[in-house]
């Protein structure tokens, strides 16, 4: 048997890490929210409590649907979300963002055991929040609630603070051929 290629040299061993960990999953490629909710199955699936808070989404995609049928998952979203044009970000999407923030924070107050931050990241590229906001949010999960947060782009700074850094990269798609989104497919 040929052997396994890791691309990183393992430095130790760890027994029992527990919760408390931090995801990034970014990338121009598809797949950063289904990772994140493929995730959060499978910890509600062993009984943690699991928290889902979409930013800049208007919580119309179609995984929203099995959310309500899983109690012990969570989920938030402040409501509908235009898209933010050249002319930079509105008031309601400083809203949105600032309601969806304050939704991660109260979930964990509430002791979550996993929280999901789908498209966090992209807040700071449109500039609605900052990214020493995201950096709280990090520090109050690190060591006691399993975080993840998706988006196109992750700053240095924010992967030297995550424990697991996936970068999803896209090397072909059908929109590019001129298909359309397909409701439990791509949204």
């Amino acid at each position: 048997m040929g052997a396994i290629f890791y691309p990183q040299k393992r430095t130790g061993y760890i027994k029992e890490k527990g919760l408390g960990l931090i995801h990034l999953y970014y990338g121009q490629g598809v797949g950063k929210t289904t990772r994140a909710v493929g995730l959060a199955i499978r910890a509600a699936g062993d009984g943690l409590q699991v928290d889902i808070v979409q930013f800049m989404k208007s919580g119309s995609s179609a995984e929203v649907n099995i959310f309500k049928k899983i109690p012990n998952i969570r989920y938030w979203c402040p409501g509908k979300h235009p898209f933010i044009m050249t002319g930079g970000p509105k008031k309601v999407h400083l809203e949105h963002a600032a309601k969806a923030l304050s939704s991660a924070f109260e979930a964990i107050e509430r002791g979550t055991h996993l929280l999901v931050c789908d498209e966090i990241l992209d807040t700071i590229i449109f500039d609605v929040l900052k990214k020493e906001q995201l950096v709280e949010l990090i520090e109050k999960c690190r060591h006691k609630v399993e975080l993840v947060m998706t988006g196109i782009n992750a700053p240095a700074d924010i992967m030297n603070k995550a424990d697991y850094v996936t970068e999803l990269v896209q090397v072909k798609h059908p929109y590019y051929k001129g298909a359309r989104a397909r409701k439990g497919i791509e949204y």
